[in-house]
């Protein structure tokens, strides 16, 4: 059985030209608009816009009658979808009109509004519209008068239509909300609120921010490691969150800066990612010369020359653990390759004196069916550290190391003073700065930005 659930709703106090709904939920499978109106100054119809596309993209049908008389319209190649006819709503006829729009919010198809409109008189007018651009969900609904203005007191509904329970979520918040019919998902790209309308059991994954490369300081001396990944955890495979009936901050890391001024040069890291209590750790830096890489949710990758002990990320305490530790360079001198950054699924791999070392390998997508991130790639891989640069006298010699499987960015070569950059909404890390004696800029990478994902069943 469908239902009706209000979205938003306008009283006009004042006579005015439009109304505007934005910000329209994409979790129902229709939606209708019911308004009351009239004329301020004489007879008012009403024309609709979409997403405040003012393009020649709409048409219209319009069919009239009083029971004596009938008259029809059609409107090609409008910049707005006319529904009006010779019964417009005057200054003493308060007339309603109630809009169906179809499938609102998917992608792939062209939209389609049927509306009817009643006069107390006796008059009925009946159209169908069409929105033609190429197909995307609609959020924003225009609707403006035609003749004169809407009176003091018309009224503006708009409700989502849901075909049963099981396509109304259960919560609010999020860039992006759907089901898959078994589960819904709420997908946070950017900082925002989490909001149950009931207690629930909720999944999570929590992202940080993945962490900078390292740079190339001066013209002699280069060598940038790879941003580690920012942390990972997540609820898959152990105890989902108990949620109540409020408002949970949900906060989306940025990715570091990569190494861009100064000796020696080091990325910055990432910034954490939080979810009610779960808290993800930003990746870490990547190193620049002599310089280890950054602890974090993974570790940065070693700045050239650098053949200390690996730091390790931040590998205790969760399933599947948050990170991992990034490479380290196994020999100096001109050629070194730096260490990767490390993953949420591995290792940062080492340089050695003829390339750097890759970023660690990512993680798969621990949400089924949560691919609508969008920025996700790689067979759904994310969470990746970035590859290490690296440096070669003279120019010669020396290969930069691709990042890692799932967003990490790549290092530089000599050839190459441009490091890659840790995908956004993956947490990947940067990749390393390069260069060589003839190139005097190697900056690194930046990381790229966290995500949240929330999931609960249907």
């Amino acid at each position: 059985m469908s239902t009706y659930t209000p979205i938003a709703s306008v009283t006009l106090s004042s006579a005015q030209s439009d109304v505007t709904f934005s910000g329209i939920p994409q979790t129902y499978t229709d939606l209708v608009v019911v308004a009351n109106i009239k004329g301020d100054t004489g007879n008012v119809g009403l024309n609709y816009q979409f997403n405040s596309d003012t393009a020649s993209n709409y048409s219209s049908t319009v069919l009239a009658g009083d029971g004596t008389s009938a008259s029809s319209d059609r409107y090609s190649n409008q910049t707005s979808a006319f529904f009006t006819s010779n019964y417009g709503a005057g200054t003493n006829d308060w007339v309603t009109v109630i809009s169906n729009i179809q499938n609102y919010a998917n992608t792939t198809t062209n939209k389609t509004v049927l509306t009817r409109w009643s006069k107390g008189t006796g008059q009925l007018t009946a159209a169908v519209a069409l929105w033609r651009k190429t197909p995307e969900a609609i959020n924003t609904i225009k609707i403006s008068a035609l003749g004169v203005n809407f009176a003091s007191g018309s009224t503006f509904n708009l409700y989502g239509v849901s075909a049963n329970d099981a396509v109304t979520p259960k919560a609010t918040g999020g860039n992006q909300v759907y089901s898959d019919g078994t589960y819904w998902y709420h997908i946070y790209s950017s900082s925002g609120t989490f909001t149950p309308s009931t207690s629930l059991n909720a999944d999570y994954v929590v992202v940080a921010g993945g962490g900078g490369g390292g740079r190339r300081w001066d013209s002699n001396e280069p060598g940038g490691g790879g941003g580690g990944a920012g942390g990972f955890r997540t609820s898959i495979g152990g105890t989902a969150l108990s949620l109540l009936k409020t408002s949970y901050t949900v906060t989306v890391g940025a990715g570091g800066s990569g190494g861009n001024t100064g000796n020696p040069g080091n990325g910055y890291k990432g910034s954490n990612s939080v979810f009610s209590t779960i808290s993800a750790t930003g990746g870490g830096y990547g190193g620049g010369y002599l310089n280890s890489g950054g602890t974090g949710g993974s570790a940065g990758g070693h700045g050239r020359d650098r053949t200390a002990a690996v730091t390790p990320g931040n590998e205790g305490g969760y399933s599947p653990v948050e990170g991992y530790a990034g490479g380290r360079c196994t020999s100096g001198g001109n050629g070194t390759g730096c260490g990767g950054g490390g993953g949420a699924g591995g290792a940062g791999n080492d340089g050695n004196s003829s390339n750097a070392g890759a970023g660690g390998i990512g993680t798969y997508n621990a949400i089924t069916n949560a691919t609508k991130i969008g920025q996700l790639s790689s067979g759904n891989y994310y969470v990746a550290g970035g590859g290490g640069g690296t440096y070669a006298s003279g120019g010669g010699g020396g290969t930069g190391a691709s990042g890692g499987l799932g967003g990490g960015g790549a290092g530089a070569n000599n050839y190459n003073s441009t490091a890659g950059v840790g995908t956004a909404n993956t947490g990947g890390g940067g990749g390393g700065g390069g260069g060589s004696s003839t190139v005097t800029v190697g900056l690194g990478g930046n990381g790229g930005s966290g995500v949240v994902i929330v999931r609960y069943a249907v």
